[in-house]
């Protein structure tokens, strides 16, 4: 395995990888995917929000399902919150996209 982020990084990929039973096919696939969803996500949030609880939710799911945390956590706060806590979201999902890149990259993946 390729190893996980250090104890409060943007995703805890040991999380991942024990989930996928260390398959780093299916883990490149999956962080791929999250990459890809994050990409429309991120475009959502620069923008006017129609259904902030909906993108919240989405977000959430999927950063948990990945080891991403603290954007899990973010996304909750916002999914019931004020339109004031997408704002730690914007965040957190840049750091956790620019952890997978970091991620990808170091087991050549994606």
């Amino acid at each position: 395995m390729a190893g996980g982020a250090e104890a409060g990084g943007a995703v805890d990929f040991s999380y991942l990888e024990g989930f996928c039973a260390g398959d780093q096919q299916v883990i490149t696939d999956v962080l791929v995917t999250f990459r890809e969803q994050a990409a429309g996500w991120t475009e959502k949030l620069a923008g006017p929000i129609d259904d902030q609880r909906e993108l919240a939710h989405a977000i959430k799911g999927s950063a948990l399902g990945i080891g991403a945390r603290r954007l899990g956590e973010a996304a909750s706060r916002a999914e019931f919150g004020a339109p004031a806590d997408l704002i730690s979201v914007r965040r957190e999902l840049a750091e956790a996209v620019a952890a997978i890149e970091g991620y990808l990259t170091r087991i050549g993946g994606g």
